[in-house]
């Protein structure tokens, strides 16, 4: 059996202040988006559902991509991992069918997704306790995940 080679990011093994900064700054697209369903502007409504829901189905398909990008540079990672790295583009891809038989759209997807997003924490959860991922990870992933997550599901609420 082969052993994983342990993180090899900073020193300290937390999140560099950059990827801080620009992870938290992913959370402004579905900001804005529910604060215009919040300004109850029905020219807007649309578009604004429309943006909460792209953004919360390409960040949880760039979560997947990251996830096959940490299993790709693990020497022996789990087989689950390669599983895991590519359900979130098909969840994304599976909440779009509504729209496109004509069912009700957004609001229904924008739930799928927005539970995506937090359960997305228990795949980075296991990364780090697998030594996949660097042990400053959580302090990242759960204000990210939990913040888009919420933010998503609010927006269906609205």
């Amino acid at each position: 059996m082969s052993v994983r080679p342990p993180y090899s990011g900073p020193a300290t093994g937390g999140i560099p202040p950059l990827a801080r900064l620009l992870g938290l700054s992913g959370l402004l697209p579905q900001l804005g988006a529910v604060a215009l369903l919040l300004s109850g502007d029905p020219q807007s409504r649309f578009s604004a559902l429309a943006i909460a829901y792209a953004y919360a189905a390409i960040i949880l398909s760039f979560l997947g991509g990251l996830w096959w990008g940490l299993a790709a540079r693990t020497e022996s990672p789990p087989r689950w991992l390669w599983f895991a790295s590519v359900a979130p583009s098909l969840i994304a891809l599976g909440t779009a069918w509504p729209w496109m038989v004509g069912l009700r759209w957004p609001g229904p997807s924008l739930v799928v997704l927005g539970i995506s997003l937090i359960a997305a924490l228990l795949v980075d959860r296991a990364l780090v306790r697998d030594g996949i991922a660097p042990p400053g990870w959580m302090a990242l992933r759960v204000p990210l995940s939990l913040g888009l997550g919420l933010l998503t599901v609010l927006a269906a609420i609205l």
